[in-house]
């Protein structure tokens, strides 16, 4: 097959990480496959996986009839057969140019923690929990399937990582982190939406863990909300007379955090790259979530996702995250078991190469298995409505000063509380 992968941003970030290195590896299994987007630090990366890479053109408005057109002529000139779009601007753009272009399939995945409505039910939609692939099925999408985040283990792990070169040895040397320092990393965009809270209480976490503890809080990264997190940044250093944060910015490459780290912290993508390095996760959520990983945790985070809302096991907020430090850090023995459990997690669930499978196997059914003329026009039209109402809706809302940035991570799904099933585990 010959496909078109279309992330919603070339920066560093989960989804589009994950669009990149699940790409290359459907290609290693003898599919053509080529990277459409806007140049970001992970351009980079891509073509060292041997990603050939179409340079998309500004887009303006979302979604953009510039980047539709120039879709369509990449489509035309390469013979693409399947146009996949990651979150939903790149989806419907996939979509406008697969209608100008017969005989083509465009996809979507959304990696978010909410579907946006106005993607059309008919359209192929991934996702990437089981718990927001139930509600979207109830919701009357008949074309939904899970593919939850993978991850590359041959590339991502300490083993692979050269503490000589990129790894984590020259990482600590660089950033200042002595050999006795503790650190906690936190490898995320520094968004409002779902990461500000949680960035801005492990720095408080760690300010007062550093009464006891030689720990350095790491946050690579970079967004909107980058002045802000700055600023407490600096203050909490300058009050404490040495540097307890550290903010190394977005990194083209962050594998040597995570190399470095004695604690990670994330949701989503980041959660699982920390694992596959094999250091005990703390999973970041909003309103005061964090949960470590253990095995009595694993099944509600197979379910909904590395994510949560509300008190964890161990409460919320600031106090919760700076109980969970202290045990790991008073405990070497359960850091490493944790690890270890982490590692074991992503080997068995979460590999790339079956991932890539998977995805081939759905880009064929996808393919063969298109809805009639009239049902997709029925659905489109249902969508199009529904994003009319959406854009009347921002507009209000940035008149007002209430727009969220990533507003459809600002819904998640998992902050419903939806009943817990019993997940087997790996």
């Amino acid at each position: 097959m010959r496909i078109l992968i279309y992330p919603h941003d070339l920066g560093l970030g989960g989804s589009q990480l994950n669009a990149i290195e699940l790409g290359a590896a459907v290609q290693a299994l003898g599919h053509d496959v080529v990277l459409f987007g806007q140049p970001g630090a992970l351009v980079r990366h891509a073509t060292e996986l041997g990603l050939d890479y179409v340079e998309a053109p500004l887009p303006g408005k979302r979604p953009s009839p510039r980047v539709v057109r120039a879709l369509a002529k990449t489509v035309r000139e390469r013979r693409i057969e399947v146009l996949h779009g990651y979150e939903w601007p790149p989806a419907l753009e996939c979509l406008a140019a697969a209608r100008l272009v017969p005989g083509t399939t465009a996809v979507s995945t959304v990696m978010s923690m909410a579907v946006a409505p106005f993607i059309p039910y008919t359209m192929p939609l991934v996702v990437g929990t089981e718990q927001i692939r139930q509600v979207e099925t109830a919701a009357g999408r008949r074309r939904v399937a899970l593919m939850e985040p993978p991850v590359d283990t041959s590339v991502n792990s300490v083993a692979t990582v050269s503490a000589a070169t990129v790894g984590g040895g020259t990482f600590r040397s660089h950033w200042g982190l002595g050999d006795d320092a503790l650190a906690v990393v936190c490898v995320t965009r520094l968004a409002q939406e779902l990461k500000l809270e949680g960035i801005l209480a492990a720095m408080e976490s760690v300010r007062a863990l550093s009464r006891e503890w030689p720990v350095r809080l790491i946050i690579a990264g970079s967004g909107p909300a980058a002045e802000i997190v700055h600023h407490h940044a600096r203050r909490i250093n300058d009050d404490a007379g040495r540097r307890l944060v550290i903010l190394t910015g977005e990194l083209a490459d962050p594998r040597p955090a995570y190399a470095a780290a004695d604690v990670v912290l994330g949701m989503g993508g980041s959660a699982l790259r920390g694992l596959a390095f094999g250091k005990p996760l703390v999973v970041q959520g909003e309103q005061g979530f964090w949960e470590l990983l253990t095995p009595e945790t694993l099944p509600t985070f197979l379910w909904q996702g590395w994510y949560g809302s509300g008190p964890g096991t161990t409460g919320e907020g600031i106090p919760a995250l700076t109980a969970i430090l202290a045990r790991l850090f008073d405990d070497p023995d359960l850091r490493r078991a944790l690890g270890s459990l982490g590692r074991n997690v992503v080997e068995d669930r979460f590999s790339l190469s079956g991932a890539a499978e998977r995805q081939v196997e759905l880009y064929g059914q996808f393919t063969v298995s298109r809805p009639g003329a009239a049902e997709a026009a029925r659905a489109e039209a249902v969508a199009f409505a529904r994003y009319c109402s959406y854009v009347a809706a921002r507009r209000w809302q940035r008149l007002t000063g209430r727009a969220a940035t990533d507003d459809f991570n600002a819904r998640p799904v998992a902050a419903a509380h939806i009943h817990v099933p019993a997940v087997s585990r790996p």
